[in-house]
């Protein structure tokens, strides 16, 4: 098992809203800027699916994971604090119904004394990750967390533990998440392991692995990260192919 010193890993839920590609970004880029900088936080998943626009995509029911790191990199993003995900209702995954439409774009903390501006953070870059699996590895060595796309098929939903490959059920949509290490199982089996946002009730309590080096479901043809700022980092405000996904 890959052995590596990076912040605690949490599992979350999208809810009812198909925000999986800016779960996917938001969740790797915070771990990125703790890794960098030695501090604790978490930005807003809400920011980046509110405000990004046609430029990433339609919101609850899709987006472009790398427009998502393009979006850190030109507009930044808030802090969860300042701007909490809209859905906190929580669901059972995959596919909750009903559908919610993507949140309204507000551009005002919800605290009265946070300023929006102020609590954004950047990313400094905006990349594709090379396909092959020791490219992969390194990135993820070197800076952190990468989001990933791949395609969900049928057997994918009721996966508990071991490592997945697709054996049965018909394409179902694509989804994104964050990979945060690899290693390889007591058989000898080669997995990419990740935290996925269906709560902690789906999966190995919210995590899963993949099969590891032969692109399985697309996984390691879709991998996408950035380089994180140090701009807003030290004022005082904080110190502790393009593919649409998903359906999910």
């Amino acid at each position: 098992m890959l052995s590596i010193k990076f912040p605690p890993s949490s599992v979350i839920d999208q809810g009812h809203c198909g925000s999986c590609w800016a779960f996917g970004a938001v969740e790797s880029l915070s771990d990125r800027f703790c890794i960098k900088y030695n501090m604790n936080i978490s930005l807003s998943v809400n920011d980046l699916l509110a405000c990004c626009g046609f430029l990433c995509g339609q919101g609850c029911n899709g987006g472009y994971p790398i427009s998502a790191w393009r979006y850190f990199k030109h507009h930044g993003v808030v802090t969860e604090e300042c701007d909490p995900y809209f859905d906190n209702t929580g669901c059972s995954h995959p596919g909750c119904e009903p559908a919610y439409p993507t949140p309204k774009c507000v551009r005002k903390c919800v605290s009265g004394n946070q300023l929006w501006r102020e609590s954004k953070h950047y990313g400094v870059s905006a990349y594709k990750v090379r396909h092959d699996p020791q490219d992969i590895m390194a990135e993820v060595y070197k800076n952190g967390p990468v989001e990933v796309a791949f395609t969900v098929y049928e057997d994918f939903a009721h996966y508990k533990s071991g490592v997945y490959k697709h054996i049965t059920g018909s394409n179902i949509g694509g989804h994104a998440v964050k990979l945060i290490g690899w290693g390889t199982s007591d058989d000898g089996e080669d997995y990419w392991l990740l935290a996925n946002q269906w709560n902690r009730s789906w999966g190995d309590d919210g995590y899963f692995k993949i099969k590891r080096g032969t692109n399985e479901c697309g996984i390691e043809h879709g991998v996408v990260a950035g380089l994180p700022s140090d701009r807003n980092v030290f004022n005082g405000i904080n110190t502790s192919n393009d593919v649409l996904v998903s359906s999910f």
